[in-house]
């Protein structure tokens, strides 16, 4: 059965131009894109995205970045999107990614790793509806 999942392609593979490449990467792999779109997003956006780890000792660091630049929200479909997203990404670290992973190929650090994924299908569902209106996922 198809399964919706969310990413975002972050402000360090924009700024390098790996958007369109990261973007192939999905779509060689089998996922359609539903939705994509180019916004920057304010430090209080980005905190109410990440709320999740307000408390972790990384949150102001990310929340930083996520706010330093254009992203790509994207939400993507296919059979175990999920869990098949999460591999073609690779370990946050890139220095443990797997070879050919997304993380591998274009991340530079643990904090500038390219690309983010949901985890589970509640936290798609949040994640898509923080970006997109339903109007934009037909």
């Amino acid at each position: 059965m198809s399964q919706r999942t969310f990413s975002i392609i972050k402000p360090d593979a924009v700024k390098k131009g790996h958007a369109g490449a990261i973007l192939a990467e999905i779509e060689k792999a089998g996922f359609k894109i539903v939705s994509i779109k180019k916004v920057s997003i304010s430090k209080t956006q980005a905190e109410g995205f990440y709320y999740v780890h307000k408390e972790r000792p990384f949150f102001g660091e990310l929340t930083e970045f996520m706010s330093s630049g254009p992203i790509f929200p994207v939400v993507l479909e296919k059979d175990n999107a999920i869990a098949d997203l999460r591999k073609l990404m690779g370990a946050t670290d890139p220095a443990k990614a797997e070879e050919g992973t997304i993380r591998k190929q274009f991340a530079a650090s643990i904090g500038e790793n390219a690309i983010h994924g949901s985890d589970a299908e509640e936290t798609a569902a949040f994640e898509i509806g923080y970006f997109f209106a339903g109007f934009e996922l037909k």
